[in-house]
């Protein structure tokens, strides 16, 4: 498990004094890992605006409940975690439009990278959505198996278990959008198999 750092500590202590230059500094530190996460899990804007800001009414209200032996980060995420979900479960059913792909204009012709860029969002908007909760963990926000274990409340194993599942359906579904080949060599379903290179730490 990664150590508490004495910043973390600091930083928690100055907000329970209702320290306002610290709870800008903490919502700085975390705002675009939240709010990333949100509009992965979401897939619409609007809704992870509005769930972000939750998150971050919640990590206020509980951060006299913060386990100063564990890491800050994995504990506001698994916050992000869980008020994503209760709104996903509260929310009315309605198209899935990923409206955080439509801050990038759209051109009549797409060079290959932005093609495959595209689809690999919309492989990424298909998957079961613990998978894709550990995919863009792992991927796009570069946290370690430990950290995300802690963030989803499982054993390191299940996360790395996932992790190799969205990748191979992720794949799957490339290759029937006709993005990579239709036969590509073997992979063996062992975690420490990358189909995507993993982010830097």
């Amino acid at each position: 498990m990664p150590a508490v750092s004495d910043e973390d500590s600091l930083l928690v202590a100055r907000c329970l004094r209702n320290d306002p230059a610290a709870m800008r500094a903490l919502i700085e530190r975390f705002q675009a890992e939240v709010f990333g996460l949100c509009v992965r899990l979401l897939n619409h804007r609007q809704d992870a605006e509005d769930v972000a800001q939750e998150v971050f009414l919640r990590v206020f209200r509980s951060l006299h409940r913060w386990d100063a032996s564990r890491p800050l980060r994995p504990w506001i995420m698994g916050i992000t975690v869980n008020r994503c979900r209760t709104h996903l479960a509260q929310r009315p059913r309605r198209p899935d439009l990923i409206d955080y792909m439509h801050d990038t204009p759209a051109r009549e012709v797409r060079d290959d990278a932005n093609e495959l860029a595209h689809e690999i969002q919309n492989a990424l908007a298909e998957l079961r959505p613990e998978y894709r909760l550990v995919f863009v963990l792992f991927h796009e926000q570069g946290q370690a198996y430990e950290q995300i274990a802690e963030v989803v409340g499982r054993p390191v194993g299940t996360v790395k278990t996932w992790l190799h599942r969205a990748r191979m359906e992720m794949l799957e579904r490339l290759r029937r959008r006709g993005m990579v080949p239709e036969v590509a060599p073997d992979i063996p379903p062992t975690p420490n198999n990358e189909v995507y290179p993993p982010a830097r730490s």
